[in-house]
Protein backbone atom coordinates (compact mmCIF):
# COMPACT_ATOMS: atom_id res chain seq x y z
CA UNK A 1 0.00 0.00 0.00
CA UNK A 2 2.77 2.46 0.95
CA UNK A 3 4.52 1.49 -2.71
CA UNK A 4 1.20 2.47 -4.36
CA UNK A 5 0.79 5.77 -2.66
CA UNK A 6 4.59 6.81 -3.63
CA UNK A 7 4.15 5.67 -7.16
CA UNK A 8 1.04 7.67 -6.96
CA UNK A 9 2.59 11.01 -5.68
CA UNK A 10 5.88 10.64 -7.76
CA UNK A 11 3.43 10.56 -10.67
CA UNK A 12 1.71 13.49 -9.89
CA UNK A 13 4.53 15.58 -9.17
CA UNK A 14 6.01 13.61 -12.64
CA UNK A 15 2.46 15.83 -14.28
CA UNK A 16 3.23 18.80 -12.64
CA UNK A 17 6.58 19.57 -13.79
CA UNK A 18 5.63 18.01 -17.32
CA UNK A 19 2.83 20.53 -17.12
CA UNK A 20 5.20 23.39 -16.12
CA UNK A 21 7.63 22.48 -19.48
CA UNK A 22 5.25 22.55 -21.36
CA UNK A 23 3.33 25.36 -20.62
CA UNK A 24 7.24 27.41 -20.97
CA UNK A 25 7.34 25.64 -23.88
CA UNK A 26 4.43 27.06 -25.32
CA UNK A 27 5.16 30.35 -24.22
CA UNK A 28 8.68 30.29 -25.88
CA UNK A 29 6.96 29.44 -29.11
CA UNK A 30 4.21 32.16 -29.08
CA UNK A 31 7.03 34.48 -28.30
CA UNK A 32 8.69 33.22 -31.51
CA UNK A 33 5.28 33.41 -33.40
CA UNK A 34 4.82 37.00 -32.28
CA UNK A 35 8.32 38.12 -33.22
CA UNK A 36 7.58 36.94 -36.42
CA UNK A 37 4.62 38.83 -36.83
CA UNK A 38 6.36 41.87 -35.81
CA UNK A 39 9.41 40.98 -38.46
CA UNK A 40 6.19 40.43 -41.57
CA UNK A 41 5.01 44.21 -40.76
CA UNK A 42 8.27 45.60 -40.31
CA UNK A 43 9.30 44.29 -43.49
CA UNK A 44 6.41 45.65 -44.88
CA UNK A 45 7.01 48.91 -43.57
CA UNK A 46 10.64 48.67 -45.05
CA UNK A 47 8.97 47.83 -48.78
CA UNK A 48 6.85 50.97 -48.53
CA UNK A 49 8.97 53.55 -47.78
CA UNK A 50 11.24 53.83 -50.92
CA UNK A 51 7.75 54.58 -53.09
CA UNK A 52 6.74 56.66 -50.62
CA UNK A 53 10.41 58.31 -50.81
CA UNK A 54 10.63 58.11 -54.63
CA UNK A 55 6.72 60.18 -54.69
CA UNK A 56 8.06 63.20 -52.34
CA UNK A 57 11.81 63.16 -53.99
CA UNK A 58 9.60 64.10 -57.13
CA UNK A 59 7.73 66.91 -55.46
CA UNK A 60 10.84 68.06 -53.62
CA UNK A 61 14.00 67.22 -54.91
CA UNK A 62 16.19 69.55 -52.71
CA UNK A 63 15.34 67.80 -49.66
CA UNK A 64 18.31 65.81 -50.36
CA UNK A 65 19.12 65.40 -45.95
CA UNK A 66 15.80 64.05 -45.57
CA UNK A 67 15.90 61.64 -48.20
CA UNK A 68 19.04 59.95 -46.87
CA UNK A 69 18.15 60.02 -43.49
CA UNK A 70 15.25 58.17 -44.44
CA UNK A 71 17.13 55.34 -46.50
CA UNK A 72 19.86 55.59 -44.02
CA UNK A 73 17.75 54.52 -41.11
CA UNK A 74 15.90 52.11 -43.30
CA UNK A 75 19.26 50.25 -44.16
CA UNK A 76 19.93 50.16 -40.29
CA UNK A 77 16.52 48.99 -39.50
CA UNK A 78 16.22 45.92 -41.89
CA UNK A 79 19.96 45.13 -40.37
CA UNK A 80 18.85 44.87 -36.69
CA UNK A 81 18.62 41.49 -35.37
CA UNK A 82 17.55 41.51 -31.71
CA UNK A 83 14.23 43.33 -30.52
CA UNK A 84 16.72 45.89 -28.87
CA UNK A 85 18.55 46.68 -31.69
CA UNK A 86 15.42 46.65 -33.97
CA UNK A 87 13.13 48.87 -31.48
CA UNK A 88 16.66 51.33 -31.66
CA UNK A 89 16.52 51.28 -35.50
CA UNK A 90 12.36 51.48 -36.18
CA UNK A 91 11.91 54.21 -33.47
CA UNK A 92 15.20 56.52 -36.07
CA UNK A 93 13.46 55.35 -38.74
CA UNK A 94 10.15 56.45 -37.40
CA UNK A 95 11.85 60.28 -36.74
CA UNK A 96 12.64 60.52 -40.33
CA UNK A 97 9.40 59.77 -42.06
CA UNK A 98 7.99 61.96 -39.55
CA UNK A 99 10.56 64.65 -41.63
CA UNK A 100 9.47 63.00 -44.48
CA UNK A 101 5.75 64.01 -43.85
CA UNK A 102 6.83 67.39 -42.42
CA UNK A 103 8.34 67.95 -45.63
CA UNK A 104 5.68 66.84 -47.95
CA UNK A 105 3.05 68.94 -45.88
CA UNK A 106 5.02 71.86 -47.40
CA UNK A 107 3.70 70.77 -51.16
CA UNK A 108 0.05 70.69 -51.69
CA UNK A 109 -0.10 69.14 -54.57
CA UNK A 110 1.77 66.33 -53.43
CA UNK A 111 -0.92 66.20 -50.61
CA UNK A 112 -3.26 66.06 -53.47
CA UNK A 113 -1.28 63.15 -55.39
CA UNK A 114 -3.78 60.04 -55.41
CA UNK A 115 -0.01 57.79 -55.55
CA UNK A 116 1.00 59.53 -52.46
CA UNK A 117 -2.53 59.63 -50.51
CA UNK A 118 -2.53 55.60 -51.16
CA UNK A 119 0.85 55.16 -50.24
CA UNK A 120 0.57 57.04 -46.53
CA UNK A 121 -2.45 55.47 -46.05
CA UNK A 122 -0.65 52.01 -46.60
CA UNK A 123 2.30 53.15 -44.18
CA UNK A 124 -0.08 54.17 -41.82
CA UNK A 125 -1.90 50.82 -41.83
CA UNK A 126 1.26 49.10 -41.54
CA UNK A 127 1.98 51.51 -38.65
CA UNK A 128 -1.32 50.37 -36.64
CA UNK A 129 -0.36 46.85 -37.50
CA UNK A 130 3.06 47.15 -35.99
CA UNK A 131 1.60 48.72 -33.15
CA UNK A 132 -0.17 45.87 -32.31
CA UNK A 133 2.02 43.22 -33.17
CA UNK A 134 4.19 44.97 -30.72
CA UNK A 135 1.78 45.06 -28.06
CA UNK A 136 0.80 41.30 -28.29
CA UNK A 137 4.23 40.56 -28.44
CA UNK A 138 5.09 42.44 -25.36
CA UNK A 139 2.44 40.83 -23.54
CA UNK A 140 3.53 37.43 -24.75
CA UNK A 141 7.24 38.02 -23.12
CA UNK A 142 5.50 39.59 -20.41
CA UNK A 143 4.05 36.04 -19.65
CA UNK A 144 6.92 34.11 -20.06
CA UNK A 145 9.47 36.45 -17.64
CA UNK A 146 6.59 36.10 -15.50
CA UNK A 147 6.66 31.89 -15.39
CA UNK A 148 10.63 31.91 -15.74
CA UNK A 149 11.24 34.16 -12.27
CA UNK A 150 8.16 32.30 -10.51
CA UNK A 151 8.28 29.57 -8.54
CA UNK A 152 8.78 26.28 -8.86
CA UNK A 153 8.78 26.79 -12.85
CA UNK A 154 11.70 28.52 -12.54
CA UNK A 155 13.30 25.47 -11.39
CA UNK A 156 11.99 23.85 -14.44
CA UNK A 157 13.42 27.27 -16.28
CA UNK A 158 16.80 26.95 -15.42
CA UNK A 159 17.20 23.10 -15.68
CA UNK A 160 16.02 23.45 -19.61
CA UNK A 161 17.83 26.65 -20.28
CA UNK A 162 14.60 28.95 -20.91
CA UNK A 163 15.48 32.72 -20.67
CA UNK A 164 14.15 35.65 -20.47
CA UNK A 165 13.30 37.68 -23.29
CA UNK A 166 13.79 41.29 -24.53
CA UNK A 167 10.34 43.52 -24.52
CA UNK A 168 10.23 45.69 -28.06
CA UNK A 169 10.07 49.47 -26.27
CA UNK A 170 9.74 52.92 -27.86
CA UNK A 171 12.41 55.32 -27.23
CA UNK A 172 12.29 57.44 -24.32
CA UNK A 173 11.61 60.66 -27.09
CA UNK A 174 8.84 58.66 -28.22
CA UNK A 175 7.14 59.07 -24.95
CA UNK A 176 7.39 63.13 -24.58
CA UNK A 177 3.98 64.68 -25.81
CA UNK A 178 3.44 65.71 -29.06
CA UNK A 179 4.00 69.30 -29.27
CA UNK A 180 1.26 70.80 -31.33
CA UNK A 181 2.22 75.05 -32.67
CA UNK A 182 -0.58 77.02 -34.07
Amino acid sequence: MTGLILLVILVVIAVVLIGMYNGLVQLRVRCDSAWSDIDVQLKRRHDLIPSLVETVKGYAAHEKGTFENVAKFRSQAMQAITPAEKAIAENQLTGALKSLFAVAENYPQLQASQEFTQLQGSLSQTEDSIQNARRYYNAVVRDLNTRIQSLPTNIIAGMFGFTARQFFETAEADREPVQVKF
